[in-house]
Order: structure tokens, then sequence, then C-alpha cells
């Protein structure tokens, strides 16, 4: 019986140690190379781990790959207060039902033929596109959208410049990829210049920033630092992938670097926070022919997005009601952030100036502030899930915390200091 079945079977536990390569080859009758080769593809799927003088040891019994930053967070008690998770208030959402029900009158329903996008969904989304772009098509959320552009356009061990830190979805699909991950490190502006420069002597195939409101930051990529971007990306062939996934909650305007380099760059828009995750709708742009091989790999599985969901994203973009709960939303939403950073500065914690749904916060020790907030029954996330390189930050969402900011605030600035 082979490696993996053996493990599958509990045959080899997790925590045992595996005989050397050599022993096992002659055992059964296999040569080195042929064990080696296996366990290679075993390490890759994280079930088994170690080399060289310590031996090789099993250290999971699953073949199935999961977001391994994602999949990480603990599970905290009814009593806690959890802050880990930077998502919309569901109180603030629009409502779907007569959305929905326009939905189920879409024209063309239950058609097998791939769909890409709803004529009434493209019109919509290109009143307020950040640039003229040649093809659209609708994806099932945005991290569907990047998952699946990645894999169609990204071979598993290339290099990709991300910036530093990110949304930790972002790199598990990079990690699950196995692509290899070139950090461009940011400031207030957005991702440093000279830190791009450094990251395009690796050749990267693709540059993956959000380039309207950093998911984890706050913070929004300013017009001259697009521009300052764009001159060092300027006679490459790197594939740009711009990923705004919050959307209109951001204060800022929409801007791109489409307008620069309309035939390499896939910008993709989720309305997971502003509309609804339910709704399952983010929209992708780039010219017609990526847009064909991001939709040859989708044919894999989905293949298109239900015309249902579409058809009412298009009656919720165009709806004036709608819009204006967007709106209030946002508004709310700055409003409980800013009450949380501004408290941390009054204590003398640093926490970034930005909007969004969640804070990012300077910490001494990451560990000791985890356990200090866990202790006074706060849970919020480790900024080490988002990055790359060391951090010394947490992530605290901020989008549900409505009357308990004084609370959060104090239990930070002890957390901060690092004992």
């Amino acid at each position: 019986m082979e490696t993996s079945a053996l493990i599958r079977a509990g045959a080899l536990p997790v925590g045992a140690k595996l005989p050397p390569i050599r022993d096992l080859a002659f055992s059964l009758g296999v040569s080195p190379a042929t064990i080696s080769e296996a366990w290679s593809e075993l390490r890759k799927q994280k079930i088994i781990t170690g080399r060289g003088r310590n031996g090789t040891w099993v250290s999971g019994d699953r073949f199935i790959a999961k977001p391994e930053r994602l999949a990480s967070s603990g599970r905290y008690g009814p009593d806690a207060l959890d802050l880990t998770m930077a998502v919309p208030d569901q109180k603030l959402l629009p409502p779907l039902e007569k959305a929905l029900i326009y939905g189920a009158s879409a024209d063309d329903l239950n058609s097998y033929e791939r769909s890409r996008i709803l004529p009434e969904l493209e019109m919509e989304v290109r009143r307020t596109w950040p640039y003229e772009a040649e093809a659209f098509l609708t994806m099932n959320g945005g991290y569907n959208a990047v998952y699946t552009a990645i894999h169609a356009l990204v071979t598993p061990g290339a290099p990709v410049a991300i910036e530093e830190p990110t949304a930790m979805r972002l790199l598990d699909i990079l990690e699950h990829l196995g692509a290899h991950i070139i950090p461009v490190k940011c400031d207030q502006d957005g991702p440093i210049p000279s830190s791009l420069q450094e990251a395009m002597r690796y050749k990267p195939v693709v540059f993956l920033f959000q380039p309207r409101l950093h998911s984890v930051t706050g913070r929004t990529v300013t017009s001259g630092r697009m521009w300052e971007l764009a001159d060092i990306l300027r006679g490459s062939d790197t594939l740009i992938i711009e990923d705004d996934g919050v959307a209109d909650i951001a204060e800022s305007g929409r801007h791109s670097l489409g307008q620069e380099f309309p035939d390499r760059v896939i910008h993709i828009m989720s309305f997971s926070k502003t509309h609804g995750p339910d709704l399952r709708l983010a929209v992708l742009s780039s010219t017609k022919a990526i847009v064909e091989q991001i939709q040859s790999y989708r044919s894999f599985s989905a293949a298109w997005t239900s015309r249902i969901l579409q058809a009412a994203g298009a009656w919720l973009l165009r709806d004036e009601a709608t819009q204006a709960i967007v709106r209030n939303a946002r508004a709310i939403y700055k409003t409980r952030r800013d009450g949380l950073t501004e408290r941390l500065t009054a204590r003398g914690v640093t926490a970034t100036v930005g909007s969004g749904l969640c804070a990012w916060v300077t910490v001494e020790s990451e560990p000791f502030a985890m356990v200090t907030l866990a202790a006074r029954g706060i849970a919020v996330q480790p900024g080490n899930k988002f990055s790359f390189l060391q951090s010394h930050h947490l992530r605290v969402a901020t989008s549900t915390l409505e009357d308990r900011a004084d609370e959060v605030a104090e239990a930070i600035a002890l957390a901060a200091a690092g004992g």
C-alpha cells in the first residue's frame, strides 16, 4: 500500500515518523527516486513535513486543500466579542426581495448557454467603471474572481508581486497555487514605488493589488501614487490584477491602471460588502482575449453566474433607494471605525488613518496582544495572517462595533504595550 493510502487508512497516524527513503524503497521493491517523488507531492499537500537528519513525519491526514490562513481562525465562546471578521453589518445591507423577484424574470432563464454577463448588468456597471474596458465577465464573488483569474493565467511556481500586507484570502490563493510571492511594501499612499521596482527584478507575471480601499489597512492608493506605479510597470508585460473588494464602502472615487494599460489590466469589483454576500456577485473586466482565457478555465466548474443574481444585481445598481442605503452604510462604517481609532490615538496607540470595515493597529507583540485581548473576552486577528513578512499589528473589525468602542480601545491599549 502506498504512503498516501497508509495515511488515509490511519495506519500511519499524525505524528508518526516515516522510515528513511532507502529503507522504504527496499521494502516496497521500488527505486528511491519513486519514493522521493511521491513524498515531494505529499509535502506540497502539507501531509508530511521535515527532511534531513530529523527525518520525515506525518503532519496531517487531509488530502483536501484548504485556505490555511482563513481556516486557522479560532472558535470563540458565545460571550466573546468577536471582532475577527471584517464583514458588513447585516442590518445595513439593502433588502433583496424586490431585486430577486425581478431577477426571476431574467431573459433566457435556465438556459445552459454560458452567459458571461447580462446586457443590462453590463450597462449598469459601465456607467461608473473606472476605465473603458473591452470585455466584462460576471463572477461568483470577488475572491472567486481572483482565484479563477490567478489559476487561469498563472502557472504554479511563477512569481507574483502583491502588496504587503494584503487580504489573507489573497495570500491563501497564491500559496495554494504554489506561486513565488514577492511582497511589495506599502505606506500611507499605497504600494511603495521603490519596492515595486525591486519586485520587478523577479519578472512577476502578475502584480496584484487593491487600488481603491485596502481591505486590511483602510488606506486608499492616491492618484499620484497610481501614476508612479504606472511608470514602473510601463515597458513590462506583467499582468495587473486590481481587486476592489470593498467597492462603494470606500469614500474615494474609483480609479484604475486600466486607463494606462487596458491590454493587461484585470479589474475586479465585488458587490458582497455593499449589497450582500448572498448575492454572490462580482464583475471582472479586461480584454476579450483575457476574459476568454478566464472563462475557459471557469468552464471546468460553475461556467456562469446565475442569471437571476445578475438581473437582481442590475436592479439594485439602478435603484435609488438601494443607493441611499449604501451611502448610509458607508457613513455608519466610517463613524464606527473613526470612533475606535480616535479612542486608540487618545491612548497613545497607533492605528492607520483610513476608512472601511476594520482598523489596522500597531502593537509591540502580536502573541501578547492576542492573549491579553482574549483574557478580556475580545477576539481579533493577528497581523501575521495578512503578511508575508514579520508583523506587529492587529486587524480589528469595526463594522459591527456599535456601542463598546471605549471598552475595546482600553483593552487594546493594554494589549499593545507588550507587557
